[in-house]
């Protein structure tokens, strides 16, 4: 059967983009990466500070807004000091997961969002085994390609995203991927 891919939605009904299902190894590793993107995003759609700070369950202190900072660093960590190796600070501390009281889900948001442009960006034009090396931390000073980078953003997300899921549903029962 010869399927028209005009035919086929590029978005699912919630907005997010659907995940190149052929094609070349490139387009569908970004594609996969959006789509993780889109659903953290996703998670964090329609609730309040408060809300954004609550704990997913005890003893953990895990919360969406915590989660949305984590990925603002690590979106910092893996395409700016890794890949082009740039001395950055670090946007809300080691890890990312400290609140501050002062700071929102929509200022969390905001400056991820700055993170994910600028990574865009750091890729655009670098080919799969483009290289950088790594900064800090246990591995510190291996090279990795931009392939493992990309490859490693899907699992960093596909993992956190399972994270928001419970955390979403503990906040006000909303479900679903």
């Amino acid at each position: 059967m010869n399927t028209n891919t005009s035919d086929i939605p590029q978005t699912l009904p919630d907005g997010r983009p659907i995940p190149l299902l052929t094609g070349d190894e490139r387009p569908m590793l970004e594609s996969w990466l959006a789509f993780h993107r889109a659903t953290l995003a996703l998670k964090c759609t329609g609730l309040d500070d408060a809300q954004s700070r609550t704990a997913s369950a005890e003893p953990s202190e895990l919360t969406l807004l915590g989660l949305v900072q984590h990925l603002a660093e690590v979106e910092r960590n893996w395409f700016q000091r890794a890949l082009a190796g740039h001395d950055v600070p670090h946007l809300f501390g080691p890890t990312g997961y400290e609140l501050a009281p002062e700071r929102g889900i929509d200022e969390a948001l905001a400056v991820w969002r700055q993170e994910v442009a600028r990574s865009e960006e750091l890729c655009a034009g670098r080919s799969l085994d483009d290289t950088g090396r790594i900064a800090d931390g246990p591995m510190a000073g291996l090279e990795v390609s931009l392939r493992w980078i990309l490859i490693h953003m899907i699992e960093e997300y596909a993992r956190h995203n399972g994270h928001a899921d419970i955390v979403r549903e503990r906040i006000d029962g909303v479900t679903g991927a």
